[in-house]
């Protein structure tokens, strides 16, 4: 009798089997509120996004501020709606590298809040780039317009 693992058939598997689909939309949501979260506080305060950027000797901050704007808006459609999915996985994985380099290195600030605070949005981003990988394999599931437009 050939080796049979307990967890191939355990309730676990069968729920996520059968749910894939409606998890890998629920994902994608999540994943892109991080983006909508962003583009919302830095409309809100626009000119302390700049502001920051301009901290960072970032060239062009304003220029930088808008196109990063513009790029979390379109991450995030196309995410919610399920649309150039895993072309918009890879740019979210390189957006997101990027600005972990730009903006998140914790290891430049002195020991303290402000060193914990960025470490942990550097660790967030790397999740989030865990995230941008699982849906670059996955793609955008049944529920998604990447689906409806393949027929």
């Amino acid at each position: 009798m050939p080796f049979r693992s307990p967890w191939s058939t355990s309730a676990i598997d069968k729920f996520a089997t059968g749910s894939a689909d409606l998890l890998i939309l629920v994902g994608r949501i999540l994943l892109a509120w991080v983006f909508v979260g962003s583009v919302y506080g830095a409309l809100g305060n626009f000119s302390g996004s700049v502001g920051y950027f301009r901290s960072l000797h970032v060239p062009a901050p304003l220029l930088f501020t808008t196109a990063t704007v513009a790029l979390e808006i379109l991450m995030s459609a196309c995410l919610i709606f399920g649309v150039g999915t895993r072309y918009c996985a890879i740019v979210m994985f390189l957006f997101v590298f990027s600005a972990t380099a730009i903006g998140h290195r914790y290891w430049e600030y002195p020991a303290g809040a402000q060193q914990i605070g960025q470490y942990n949005h550097f660790l967030k981003n790397i999740s989030i780039m865990g995230g941008a990988l699982l849906i670059f394999v996955t793609g955008a599931g049944r529920f998604s317009l990447d689906r409806r437009l393949a027929g």
